[in-house]
């Protein structure tokens, strides 16, 4: 049976308010996280993702208490992540309201993390978060994708494709497969590097990075996406949750 397809909202908070930028540089305000979580839950979001993007230490309460509150506000699954290091900080989430916890930077240091998150707390509760990238000049992985850490900025050769692969054998249950190249621009996913990771994992793929415009979506979901995600499109309204599922519906992809 064909599961039906996910519509995430992500919600990139910055000090307790939502922002959006391109490749996460120039961000700009986009509202509050509890309002905007709320209008999403009745327009019919399946999740929603809430990344805390600068999440140093002195913001972290911050983070807590605006997990509470949307955890509240919504219905639908949360998934919640920036700046976790460590099972405690997942078990904090959780007591939050957050029902998914993604990790990254922390995982890329220290891999058996992932395992010891998912022994804790099981599989699903974990997404591993990659922001990938084309390999830029004198780097060099055997798909031609890296993976990155602050936001993009800093590469660190390691295959992003085979990093994908391990995570799944640790014990991730879902890999949200972020295109730092096409993070903001809105001009679609990177279809290939999705398939690149599909062929690799047997665990949900989340695209993101690049949804612009309705028939971007489709496309995403063909090369092997379990569900899309996607940001300013929503926030600045130029699509709605609903419109994406009907254009996914009408290219054959089951939604809810």
């Amino acid at each position: 049976m064909t599961l039906a397809v996910r519509v995430i909202p992500c919600l990139d908070v910055d000090n307790g308010r939502v922002v959006k930028g391109v490749n996460f540089q120039n961000l700009r305000d986009a509202g509050d996280p509890v309002e905007m979580a709320k209008v999403y839950g009745e327009e019919g979001a399946d999740e929603l993702t809430f990344l805390d993007i600068t999440a140093s230490s002195g913001d972290r309460e911050t983070t807590y208490d605006v997990v509470r509150r949307t955890a509240e506000q919504v219905f639908i699954p949360l998934t919640v992540g920036g700046g976790v290091r460590t099972p405690e900080d997942v078990n904090k989430l959780l007591r939050a309201g957050a029902d998914k916890v993604g990790v990254n930077t922390a995982a890329i240091a220290r891999p058996e993390l992932i395992r010891e998150i998912s022994q804790r707390f099981g599989s699903q509760v974990l997404v591993l978060s990659v922001d990938a990238r084309r390999c830029p000049e004198g780097t060099v992985t055997s798909s031609g994708y890296e993976v990155t850490t602050h936001g993009g900025r800093r590469g660190t050769g390691i295959d992003a494709v085979e990093w994908a692969h391990r995570a799944a054998e640790l014990g991730a249950g879902e890999i949200l497969l972020n295109s730092m190249d096409a993070d903001g621009t809105k001009d679609g996913y990177d279809t290939a590097m999705i398939e690149a990771v599909r062929k690799q994992v047997t665990i949900p793929v989340i695209a993101s990075g690049g949804a612009g415009k309705l028939a971007d979506f489709a496309p995403a979901v063909a090369a092997g996406a379990d569900a899309v995600l996607a940001a300013s499109v929503f926030h600045f309204g130029d699509l709605r949750i609903g419109q994406v599922k009907d254009a996914l519906r009408g290219a054959g992809h089951p939604v809810r």
